[in-house]
């Protein structure tokens, strides 16, 4: 691949652009299809804007929810961040072959996938799929591997860009209230609770009672944890 075709993927000025620059990179690989989404997690939510030329027909057959809890590769995508291969043997070794009978005639054959985990509860996923099977020599297989990695690190830059103002207002978002903020505020930095009532001038009980508060708002179950989700959601 040339450096130009990983530029103009990350220079895409709209959505539809950027799928057919993806689309065009991938069938350079030897691949049909591309796909990919962009998570976005927002409190207890986790909000999926997919993009790519994913075939209608298995978007509508692959929305079943436990579905995608039983698929070996969005599981893998979880918590790897480096480039896997997967095909039918992967499916079978996990007991989800019916899923792969599901999308076999859509042209799922053998496919390349990675996931980039980003700041912010952001998470940007990419993959390509071929009806025909992955280059068996292993320099041409990582070859592969590394062009769609590198397209990764270019293309999430314009999908923040271009989908992330997709993403709704989460109404359910947990509010701190000014106090319960500013306690936090000052664990994070390492004050006990005698020091921040000392500093607030409050009681060590009131100081409890707003730290119980806010890990009930934000369903943790330790101080540390309450401080950590607090700053994952920008709450302080």
């Amino acid at each position: 691949m040339n450096y130009q075709d990983y530029l103009e993927a990350s220079a895409a000025q709209d959505i539809e652009t950027f799928e057919r620059r993806l689309v065009s990179f991938a069938q350079e690989l030897g691949f049909g299809i591309i796909s990919g989404s962009l998570v976005v997690e927002q409190g207890l939510k986790s909000h999926f804007i997919n993009f790519g030329n994913t075939p209608q027909g298995f978007v509508e057959a692959h929305k079943n929810l436990d579905s995608s809890l039983r698929d070996p590769v969005l599981m893998r995508l979880k918590r790897l961040s480096m480039p896997f291969a997967y095909d039918q043997a992967m499916y079978a070794e996990a007991g989800a072959g019916d899923l792969w009978d599901l999308q076999a005639p859509f042209g799922y054959h053998a496919g390349i996938a990675m996931a980039l985990h980003l700041p912010e509860g952001r998470h940007f996923l990419l993959g390509v799929d071929s009806d025909r099977p992955l280059p068996k020599d292993d320099s041409a297989l990582t070859r592969v591997m590394a062009d769609l990695q590198l397209l990764a690190a270019h293309a999430q830059g314009a999908a923040l860009k271009l989908l992330l103002p997709q993403v709704p207002e989460d109404e359910d978002r947990p509010k701190l209230t000014p106090r319960e903020a500013e306690i936090l505020k000052w664990s994070m930095q390492g004050k006990s609770t005698w020091d921040i009532a000392r500093i607030l001038g409050l009681s060590e009980h009131t100081v409890n009672f707003h730290v119980r508060n806010a890990s009930a708002k934000l369903q943790t179950s330790s101080r540390t944890q309450t401080v950590a989700r607090a700053i994952a959601l920008g709450l302080i």
